[in-house]
């Protein structure tokens, strides 16, 4: 598969919806991950992440203008020992009680499919950080209306052992913008990532769309010792 620039992907697409990337960082050291938000209508665009914990939450930036939070309010990033969890929707909280089960991560996303908010039926994207002894893995998944068809739904699970330095996958919700936005095709893309996190999370911030950017979260961790850090950016201030 050829490696794929992020920059690029994200300047030449003003509308790939939300989209999460898992890697490793080229000097072997981070596991890495981002994931992004971005919006069309007002009531996607009134948002902000803020720290829960160890991961993140959605909230809105302002309480007042606040229609419908079923589909725009929910925690993206929730961390379950030496998992770390990202999701672009409420299903974050599916994947975290069924894996404290010792459902898999496949297991426990079956209860769920896509959002119920056709015409688009916006797919829900998933990943899943694993990191133990020093080892590093991850899967991503993509549950999506069948063409567009509200009574079926197809699942995608992708899993990746031992990740090469350097690479990272890609998936997001929609190829690009149109009405009805079109659901995300193909396996997760190979795309490259940085050592640096201030300069990795400043290139993703400034490669998205400036309209219809809303908010991004990038965490590298460390996997000997887990340690990790953690920045979000925030077009409401």
């Amino acid at each position: 598969m050829k490696m794929l620039s992020i920059e690029q992907e994200l300047k030449s697409n003003s509308y790939p919806g939300r989209g999460i990337i898992i890697g490793k960082s080229p000097d072997g050291k981070k596991a890495v991950t981002a994931y992004f938000i971005m919006g069309r209508s007002e009531n996607s665009r009134n948002r902000v992440f803020v720290e829960d914990g160890e991961g993140i939450r959605t909230q809105a930036f302002d309480p007042s203008k606040l229609t419908d939070p079923s589909l725009i309010i929910y925690a993206p990033v929730r961390v379950l020992g030496n998992k770390t969890i990202v999701t672009n929707g409420d299903q974050t909280d599916t994947i975290y009680e069924g894996m404290d089960k010792q459902l898999t991560f496949e297991q426990s996303l079956r209860s769920r499919e896509f959002e119920p908010d056709g015409p688009n039926y916006t797919p829900r994207i998933s990943g899943v950080m694993h990191i133990e002894n020093g080892n590093f893995n991850y899967a991503m998944s993509i549950l999506k209306s069948n063409n567009g068809n509200p009574d079926s739904c197809n699942r995608y699970t992708f899993a990746y052992e031992n990740p090469a330095a350097g690479e990272a996958h890609f998936i997001h919700t929609y190829m690009h913008d149109g009405n009805p936005l079109p659901s995300f095709e193909g396996e997760p893309k190979l795309v490259e990532v940085l050592d640096n996190m201030e300069e990795f999370a400043d290139l993703l911030w400034n490669s998205l769309n400036e309209e219809n950017k809303v908010s991004l979260f990038v965490r590298y961790i460390d996997i000997e010792t887990g340690n990790y850090e953690t920045k979000i950016v925030n077009k409401n201030k």
